[in-house]
């Protein structure tokens, strides 16, 4: 008889566990409990003009095979996914919202995963990628607590409040987030 295993954080038995990636994720609270299992090995080896290249394919910890780009020096044979370069674009869309409503770094990266959640998830297709990752953002400050409303994301963004709105709360349905109500602000 098999035992279920649950989160560490949260206690949840709600895991999603990805083989091709090595990584177990708890689809409630986002945290990773078990990442890189895949063991790979670097080999290199000296060319005509005295550099290097790698021997093989490189294979990221979250591979699943997808699309391939190189980058970096050409010597080293670096070459990273197309998740991934979505995922530092998306990285760069928040930090740039971030300095502007003067947000901590701490709701920044627990945006990131709930980004990461959603694109594992494919809820990032047919979505304006600076709107999901101000849900994101919304979402995290929610549960920070933070003073941020989501209009201040929508002027940010210059778009209409409702159409971010709409984008919040099906990313947050989807992800079964729950959030806490926004109360009154004493002064």
């Amino acid at each position: 008889m098999a035992t279920r295993s649950s989160c560490k954080n949260c206690g949840s038995f709600d895991l999603e566990i990805d083989p091709c990636r090595g990584d177990t994720v708890c689809t409630i609270c986002g945290i990773v409990l078990e990442d890189s299992v895949i063991v790979s090995e670097v080999q290199f080896e000296e060319n005509a003009h005295g550099g290097s290249t790698a021997i093989g394919q490189f294979v990221p910890n979250d591979s699943k095979g997808g699309n391939m780009t190189i980058i970096g020096s050409f010597t080293y044979g670096l070459q990273k996914e197309s998740k991934e370069i979505t995922i530092q674009k998306a990285k760069s869309e928040l930090s740039r919202m971030c300095q502007l409503l003067r947000i901590n770094q701490h709701c920044l990266e627990t945006a990131l995963t709930f980004y990461k959640m959603a694109l594992n998830r494919h809820l990032t297709k047919g979505r304006r990628s600076s709107l999901v990752c101000a849900a994101c953002l919304y979402i995290a400050c929610r549960l920070e607590k933070t003073p941020h409303l989501l209009i201040d994301f929508s002027d940010v963004l210059q778009v209409d409040p409702f159409t971010l709105g709409r984008t919040f709360t099906s990313i947050t349905q989807d992800l079964y987030i729950t959030l806490p109500l926004v109360g009154k602000f004493h002064i």
